[in-house]
């Protein structure tokens, strides 16, 4: 009888417990551009090591096509935070809309030029894509961005380009396979597994390694963060630096695991049937991710004056891109936990 008391006292102890921790943590809404997109793994790989939670949050991830849809989520209330591309920060800060990223943890975009299988023969160069339908995860959003910087960069005019949004998963691959478009701008694991079918795929520029990056603009590029407003940031600090604690811990799991251990954490409906295929893309991605978390000043620079070519709007704005991202909840969490270098 004693043993059975103990053991209903204990469970009672447990439960009091994890109630008053689930109602001590702060509710959180990301939207997330395509999560099936290993650029946004370190989002996702956080929800499933339990970062958040330990972090004190109770996050919910919503999955959105693009990252104009994650932005827009955000700038209507729906959400509170984007797992999206810094450079939408940068773009906003145009339109006079204040936007801050607050952790990195791309250091490189991973953005993929890639011609469909059906047209290989066709087209051979950027200049060839004058006329021709070009995917994008969804018009608005960086894969949007890049292709009209490669287009303005070849001595093209965009709008000469037709874009069409096709996400960043299993529809763009579908997308490409069925002759829907002529090209496609797409990302990791959706590439790789495109080459798996097609061993001839063509590609016009490639962004997942630090040489391709520095090659395509010039310097480093930063690419996936965690964003909100200013408003939010400033009126939502402990979350903020929470947010930032998960992911510093969670980029320093990634980096300290295998690619198979890593593989074996992230939900199967985004592994996939074919787990050889996405392993094979894991490993390819691992290089972008970030170490540090911390914005690189140089890499800001940059993506300003990437859009600066592409957009008289961003060029005339006379953007201050130092007030588009902070690293001092970074820096706070290195004093606090140590997770960041």
């Amino acid at each position: 009888m004693k043993n059975t008391i103990a053991r209903l006292a204990g469970a009672l102890l447990a439960l009091t417990l994890s109630t008053s921790l689930a109602a001590a943590q702060s509710k959180v809404t990301i939207a997330v551009g395509g999560g099936a997109c290993l650029c946004y793994l370190p989002t996702v790989l956080a929800k499933q090591l339990g970062e958040y939670e330990k972090a004190g949050l109770n996050v919910d991830l919503v999955d959105l096509k693009g990252g104009s849809d994650a932005l827009k989520a955000v700038l209507g209330g729906s959400a509170d935070v984007v797992s999206g591309y810094f450079d939408h920060c940068v773009n906003l800060a145009a339109k006079k809309q204040e936007l801050q990223a607050f952790v990195v943890y791309d250091r490189y975009p991973g953005l993929v030029l890639v011609v469909a299988p059906s047209h290989t023969a066709d087209i051979k160069s950027i200049k060839d894509l004058a006329g021709k339908k070009v995917g994008v995860s969804a018009p608005g959003s960086s894969t949007d961005f890049f292709l009209k910087y490669l287009l303005k960069k070849n001595g093209l005019d965009p709008a000469g380009t037709a874009v069409i949004g096709v996400g960043l998963g299993a529809t763009a691959v579908a997308a490409m396979e069925q002759g829907q478009i002529e090209a496609a701008v797409m990302l990791d694991p959706s590439v790789t597994v495109l080459q798996g079918s097609h061993k001839d795929l063509r590609i016009l520029s490639d962004t997942r390694t630090q040489k391709d990056t520095l090659e395509t603009f010039g310097g480093e590029y930063p690419g996936g963060a965690l964003y909100s407003t200013v408003a939010w940031i400033n009126g939502h600090e402990k979350e903020t630096q929470a947010l930032t604690n998960a992911m510093l811990a969670t980029i320093a799991w990634l980096h300290s695991h295998s690619p198979e251990e890593i593989m074996a954490k992230m939900p199967d409906e985004m592994v996939g049937k074919n787990k050889d295929l996405y392993l094979a893309a894991l490993k390819n991605t691992i290089p972008m991710f970030s170490e540090t978390g911390k914005m690189d000043p140089k890499g800001a620079d940059a993506v300003l004056a990437v859009f600066s070519v592409g957009s008289p709007e961003v060029a005339n704005a006379k953007i201050d891109v130092s007030k588009t991202f902070t690293n001092k909840f970074v820096d706070q969490a290195k004093k606090t936990t140590g997770n960041a270098k």
